[in-house]
């Protein structure tokens, strides 16, 4: 049996005592102790389950093997990927990770040498972050720049 299915049976299981407490519990304040304790419970055991739920989708992946096709690389084209400058990514400017790469290049700045012309101002309005921080990332990558 799966963990998650267990601890939405306890919780269930609170459930029907939080409903069985309201009505046969005779004292007001322990009927209101019973209740809030045994909704806090169920709540925490559903929570709890929810978690232990198994993640489907990712495992289906994991199972699916990516379909596999030759891929022919014609000589032009090697010499064109030979000729082609290579980009160093954003990634590789200290403080600057995945995600704050998409976000700099939603904003047009594509590479190192973009970033090192940008303005720390203009880039700290734009991107919602301390102007601090961005003249940092300008600095690091003038610094990445010069170096390539």
């Amino acid at each position: 049996m799966r963990s998650d299915y267990a601890l939405y049976t306890v919780a269930i299981i609170f459930f029907i005592l939080t409903a069985v407490s309201a009505f046969a519990v005779q004292v007001e304040s322990e009927r209101n102790l019973w209740v809030i304790t045994t909704t806090v419970l169920g709540l925490l055991f559903i929570g709890l389950g929810y978690s232990q739920k198994p993640k489907i989708a990712g495992i289906e992946r994991l199972r699916t093997p990516a379909p596999t096709t030759p891929v022919t690389i014609t000589e032009e084209a090697e010499t064109a990927m030979d000729a082609a400058p290579t980009v160093t990514p954003l990634t590789e400017v200290k403080g600057v990770g995945e995600k704050r790469a998409e976000q700099l290049k939603g904003l047009g700045i594509k590479s190192i040498e973009d970033l090192a012309k940008a303005s720390a101002k203009d880039l700290a309005g734009k991107s919602k972050i301390s102007p601090k921080i961005t003249a940092r990332w300008i600095e690091n990558a003038k610094k990445l720049a010069e170096k390539s």
